[in-house]
Order: structure tokens, then sequence, then C-alpha cells
């Protein structure tokens, strides 16, 4: 199964981008391992539309026409379920025993993503109640999808 993170807005260089990467490449090695076929991040331009729903709809054709029939997507959104790291795991272990071809990660830009993305969903996401900067989120995401893969390799790095 390859993995695939849609994100609006760009990492600059810096901190956040380094420990993004270090995850992202923490998964793919061991990920590898799993039968996950890699993982890769599409940043999308922010909209520059003038109202919020025009960005939010602008936005939303750019990440669906990236979007293959037949994929899974997680939606990553402060409504969405707060599970656990296990329960994450679970997720990504089935859809791989699945034989899903493709799993994609959406994080929206400051408006959010669209009620359309989020019909599609097959799991809403949320980390906490909280509102997250998307910097932030992308690298929260990238770590719980390293840390999925050590647990379904059965490493230690997931302590419960």
């Amino acid at each position: 199964m390859r993995l695939v993170v849609i994100a609006v807005g760009r990492l600059k260089q810096g901190p956040e981008r380094e420990l993004a990467e270090r995850y992202r490449e923490r998964f793919e090695e061991t990920g590898r391992k799993l039968g996950f076929r890699g993982l890769a991040i599409h940043e999308i331009p922010e909209s520059r539309a003038r109202d919020a729903a025009s960005r939010i709809t602008e936005e939303a054709a750019v990440i669906s026409a990236k979007i293959p029939e037949k994929s899974v997507v997680v939606v990553l959104d402060e409504c969405g379920d707060s599970i656990d790291s296990l329960g994450f795991a679970r997720h990504l272990g089935r859809w791989r025993d699945e034989s899903v071809a493709n799993t994609f990660f959406l994080i929206g830009g400051a408006d959010g993503l669209s009620p359309d993305l989020r019909r599609k969903a097959k799991l809403k996401l949320a980390f906490g109640a909280a509102t997250w900067p998307h910097q932030i989120v992308r690298v929260m995401l990238l770590e719980q999808l390293y840390r999925a893969a050590t647990i379904l390799a059965g490493h230690p790095y997931h302590r419960a």
C-alpha cells in the first residue's frame, strides 16, 4: 500500500521540515519491510481567492484531482475521532491486508477541507480537541505513521 499526504500549504526550511522529513524517512525504512510502498508528500498551494468558501472549493478541486478511484481517504479534522496509536496502527494494517492500493491523508489549510472531501473519508482523525497549525499537524501525522509502522513491526519504539 502506498501512503500519500496531501497538505495545503508549504513547510518552509527549518526545524519543522527537518522533523517531518526524519519521520518520513523512518517510516520508509520500517514500512518497506511491512509491505508499504512508500510515503509521498504533496504540498498544495493555498488558494488566493477572496472568501473562505471559494478558497476551500479551489483547494478541494486540486486535492480531488490527485486521488485515484478506490483509494482510502483519511482527513485530519478537528471534529474527527481521537483514536490512540494502537487503533491507528490497526487501521493501517487492515487496509494493507485488504490490499488497498493507496491511502491518502488530507491536511487542509487555514479554512479547512471541503464537506465533499470530508464525506469521502473512511476515517476522520483529530489530534485532540485543539486546533493545530497545519505544519504541526503534518509532523504529528508523520510521527504517528512511523509509530504505527513500529507497532505493526513489533518494534519497541511504542511503549504502551
